[in-house]
């Protein structure tokens, strides 16, 4: 195969059709002003004046007193493309924030950040913490964040912000906050119903009541969806309510989150395979089955005047099922005195549970194959409480907030693998046979593990000027970790992870329309459970499956420098109120994490891998009048490998008689684009119709598994979106909306698998590649009713 190192890949070649609407996109809406002088205001984001630097909050600090660029959005952004979602209002409106849809399910996707990954999948690394009400809601076996159990409808608004100690153990690419309804600010109700393309049906609902002092909240979201590829049918239910009480110095929420999700992905396939059909997949079945329950309580209570007391506890179910298939490399023993028996390629025999010998005569003249089982068990508790001042310090201006928290999680995780046969449209039947062979690399698991984390924070700002504002604070997070083997003694060992992280800014405002800012911080993220379990380069795991040994790895640390400008221009500019911003940010990694390949099909393992860094860009302009709003939204996104070394990648073409590829100093981390545009604009035609589309933008990006830059890199990719909604009585909203409108092919993850395993399959396959297409043109609408 023909190799290429490329240090800085270009997106490739997009048709002019697409450029043709980005530009028609900017230049129409333009002159519509002139057009439309009468109507009412356009309904956009609210302007927000605070902004949650801390997990548990209720009000939060100034934002031109916060050293960095957070990002905020409300309920209203969830909704502006139909039915609320949260993950796709994070991509259209932030260029920091892309999808990997590793999975290929559109309901649990990789979201990346600043090039930190928050994935529902057990084998990607973790990098961002992800808060519900103050409680943080990474699952505790893989920090793993299951993004379709969030009822996107009950969120009020949030916040994602860059790294910050406060938010504790994960926090090294940035947190992200959410702040779900109540009573008391969301009055009446809303029914949404939907449906589209590929048999997605969906049903939204809410209601919120508040009589004297007491007030209840109530949300269920329902949807079904056929899915665009092959066998990809996905189903999920989701609930939320709250009961909430307010005093004259006291307030207290009960509430309760809910989801049941049964989801199809079928991941990668060969890009041989999708070049004569997009929805091929490659082997199934593959499943997730999620189920969660958590219960809560929030409250505050008033000291005195100026000083106020924060705290949460809550209670957290998480019971999570998959079943995988895939090819496996079985072979008719070679050696005679193996005749008629089943072993691994080149290697010992297949035994099953019990250590009896595999006959190969169960496989027939099939192509042999695994199911690959797991199932976790997770109930967690805890809670966190932080005392809030305002009291003025020498006559400035201050808030100081200082708390402490305590996670406990307990799990119990099993996994087996299968014997099964591969048919000829790739679906892999079972066999009734349980493959159990340490010495192949395969074997049933049962493991305990337990959690311990705690953590004591502390931050400050103070006005040292009334233009000059001052932060520091810090964090001390201890993490203990419990794994007890239930079958044998392989898996059984205690870890123990401590760190000072401190933080520091400043922020100036030398105009009143203009704040600068620089930040210093450190985070770091102890090793998972899943992490810990599969560290063995001799015995790998199934990617998001089986763990078979415990060497410790180092916990990673974060060192992430941040600095910028953001403001507004003066209302009479083009008729219209202009904001903007331009920061620049460099994160440093030591002992960072990565999942790499075995020699095994579709199995990995956990290792440190020196330094790394994600730095860039990030730069915004937004203008609206009363009748039209445009934004252009830019990140640059250069993540590294700092260290030299040779990382295992035995399926690339290009790797030594190990099965290492060379990494240099300076290659770039797979998965992440370096350049993301987005461009969003908004046209109210009339009082009761708007129009509005998206233009989303990511270059190139490597192979998981091409550590070392040497194959070509996924194309990038250009795709527009349009929406619109017309108001045709009072409470009632129809909307619509297109996805991909050009059909354009495109794929957001890629990585590489074993010609040599595949060639039993007689497909004539002979490139490694293989990527997760991306949705192709769907048109979807529903109808909303408010009362």
């Amino acid at each position: 195969m023909t190799t290429h190192r490329k240090r800085l890949g270009r997106g490739g070649r997009y048709s002019a059709r697409i450029v043709s609407a980005l530009t028609l996109g900017i230049v129409i809406p333009s002159v519509q002003p002139v057009l439309a002088q009468e109507a009412a205001p356009t309904a956009t984001l609210p302007a927000v004046e605070a902004v949650g630097t801390t997990p548990l909050t209720s009000t939060g600090l100034p934002r031109d007193r916060i050293a960095g660029n957070p990002r905020s959005f409300s309920a209203a952004d969830l909704a502006r493309d139909g039915a609320p979602n949260l993950v796709d209002t994070l991509v259209r409106l932030s260029a920091g924030v892309t999808l990997n849809d590793t999975q290929g399910n559109p309901f649990a996707p990789d979201l990346q950040y600043r090039g930190f990954t928050a994935s529902p999948l057990v084998g990607t690394p973790q990098g961002l913490a992800v808060y519900q009400n103050g409680v943080r809601i990474n699952e505790a076996f893989g920090d793993t964040v299951n993004w379709d159990l969030i009822p996107s409808i009950a969120i009020r608004n949030t916040d994602l912000l860059g790294s910050n100690p406060v938010f504790g153990l994960n926090a090294v690419g940035g947190a992200l906050n959410l702040r779900m309804k109540t009573g008391f600010d969301t009055q009446g109700g809303r029914i949404d119903l939907s449906g589209g393309s590929f048999g997605r049906v969906g049903l939204a609902a809410e209601y919120g009541k508040q009589v004297g002092n007491v007030a209840a909240y109530l949300a269920i979201e329902s949807l079904n969806e056929d899915g665009w590829r092959r066998f990809s049918p996905s189903r999920a239910r989701r609930l939320y309510g709250d009961l909430g009480f307010r005093g004259e110095r006291a307030t207290l929420d009960l509430s309760i989150t809910a989801g049941s999700t049964a989801l199809g992905g079928n991941g990668p396939t060969p890009v041989q395979l999708l070049a004569a059909n997009r929805r091929d997949v490659f082997t199934y079945p593959d499943r997730t089955y999620n189920r969660m329950t958590m219960v809560q309580a929030n409250g505050t209570y008033e000291i005195a005047a100026n000083w106020k007391l924060e705290g949460n506890a809550y209670v957290r179910s998480f019971r999570q099922r998959t079943l995988n298939a895939d090819i496996a490399e079985f072979e008719r023993c070679d050696d005679d005195d193996l005749a008629g028996l089943l072993c691994f390629e080149d290697g010992p025999a297949v035994t099953a549970r019990g250590g009896g010998p595999v006959s190969a005569d169960l496989l027939g003249d099939g192509v042999p194959g695994v199911v690959n089982r797991t199932g976790t068990n997770t109930t967690g508790a805890g809670g966190a409480a932080q005392v809030v001042s305002t009291e003025p310090i020498l006559g400035r201006p201050t808030r100081v907030v200082f708390g402490v928290s305590y996670d406990h999680a307990d799990t119990d995780f099993i996994g087996s693998t299968e014997l099964g046969v591969v048919t000829p449209d790739r679906t892999v039947v079972n066999r009734g046979v349980f493959v159990d062979s340490p010495q192949g690399g395969i074997a049933d698991v049962r493991l305990n593990t337990t959690n311990a984390y705690w953590g004591v924070y502390g931050t400050g700002t103070i006005d040292l000027t009334p233009r000059l504002s001052a932060t520091v604070g810090g964090r001390f997070n201890n993490a203990n970790i419990r794994l007890r083997d239930q079958i044998g003694t392989a898996l059984n060992g205690d870890h123990t992870y401590s760190r000072i992280n401190p933080t520091a800014g400043l922020t100036w405002r030398p105009l009143d329309t203009v704040t600068s800012y620089v930040s210093y911080a450190e985070a770091n993220r102890a090793p998972t459970p899943a992490e810990l379990s599969c560290a063995d380069p001799l015995l790998p795991c199934t990617l998001g499956a089986f763990f078979l040994a415990d060497p410790a790895l180092k916990q990673v640390v974060s060192r992430t420098w941040e600095g910028g400008l953001r403001g507004t221009l003066p209302r009479a500019w083009l008729g219209g109120r202009t904001t903007w911003n331009l920061g620049l940010f460099r994160t440093d990694l030591s002992d960072d994490i990565l999942l790499v390949q075995s020699e095994i099909q579709g199995r990995g393992f956990f290792q440190n891998a020196g330094d790394t860094r994600r730095q860039g860009i990030e730069a915004g302009l937004a203008w609206r009048t009363e009748r039209l709003a445009i934004a252009l939204d830019y990140a640059l996104i250069d993540a590294t490998f700092r260290t030299a070394q040779r990382l295992p990648s035995p399926n690339h073409p290009d790797a030594d008689a190990n099965g290492t590829i060379p990494v240099e100093r300076g290659d770039r981390i797979p998965g992440i684009p370096r350049h993301r545009i987005r461009f969003d604009t908004e046209w109210r035609a009339t009082e009761a119709w708007r129009l509005g589309g998206t233009v989303i933008f990511n270059s190139d990006q490597y192979l998981r598994g091409d550590e070392a830059n040497l194959l070509k890199p996924i194309a990038g990719y250009a795709i527009v979106n349009l929406r619109t909604s017309l108001a045709i009585g009072p409470g009632v909203e129809l909307y619509g909306l297109v996805r991909n409108l050009f059909d354009q092919r495109f794929s957001t993850f890629g990585t590489l698998y074993s010609l040599e395993t595949a060639s039993a399959l007689n497909l004539g396959l002979s490139d490694p590649r293989t990527v997760t297409p991306g949705l192709p043109r769907a048109f979807y609408g529903g109808v909303r009713f408010t009362f």
